[in-house]
């Protein structure tokens, strides 16, 4: 009892497509599958140009210093 056969999933289908119709469903997925195909180029884009700007980074050597300048902060 805890699950839905196969005529529960038929029958809501069938509501759904009477409600909504084909065509706005079909819009529906499309809209969907182009936020998905964007988002997949997006994040391909993303990690093209992080790995030559990783590469451009000097690297710090192990035993390496590092000679800074500290200045007091003031109160303005």
């Amino acid at each position: 009892m805890g699950s839905f056969s196969i005529w529960h999933w038929l029958i809501v289908l069938v509501i759904v497509m009477l409600v909504f119709g084909t065509k706005k469903l079909r819009n529906v997925g499309q809209d969907l599958g182009g936020a998905v195909k964007g988002f997949k180029d997006g994040m391909k884009e993303a990690n093209a140009d992080s790995k030559p700007a990783d590469a451009q980074q000097p690297t710090q050597q192990v035993g390496e210093t590092i000679d800074v300048e500290v200045k007091e902060k003031t109160k303005s």
